[in-house]
């Protein structure tokens, strides 16, 4: 017999202590892989002089799904993507993030990597970045990998 069980009928406290005991197994498990990620200047390529920074948690799923959001200050952005491309090297957007509040953007819903983009990802050949006018072609990034 399979039962749901809401937030609304538990407690608050219990409610994201048992989410976060789920997401955690999963982490564990290796179904998740969340990245914690840092965007600067210097990750640009060519690397760009800017006091702008940023901050991302991106999550990859095994089924290739990816949810999750950044912020950013230091600068006005025009707009964000998740990109293929090694460190240092260039390349194609393959998801575009939505503006979400006055400093940040997120994953949109549903998004998901094809294979060959999985395969990038575990190579640590993706990458997320930030636009803006000064900097068309990205003002601050950093390496997405597992």
């Amino acid at each position: 017999m399979n039962k749901t069980v809401t937030c609304s009928s538990i407690s608050f406290v219990r409610c994201v202590a048992i989410s976060a005991t789920f997401f955690g197994a999963l982490a564990l498990a290796g179904l998740v892989q969340a990245a914690k990620l840092t965007l600067t200047g210097a990750g640009e390529s060519p690397p760009v002089a800017t006091s702008a920074s940023g901050t991302a948690d991106i999550t990859v799923g095994d089924d290739k799904s990816v949810s999750g959001s950044l912020t950013y200050s230091g600068m006005t952005a025009t707009a964000s993507h998740i990109h293929t491309g090694a460190a240092g090297a260039n390349g194609p957007v393959i998801i575009p993030l939505q503006k979400s509040g006055d400093n940040g953007f997120a994953v949109p819903a549903g998004a998901k990597l094809t294979d060959a983009q999985y395969a990038a990802y575990k190579s640590g050949n993706l990458y997320v970045n930030v636009h803006s006018a000064a900097h068309p072609g990205g003002e601050i990034r950093a390496q997405l990998a597992p």
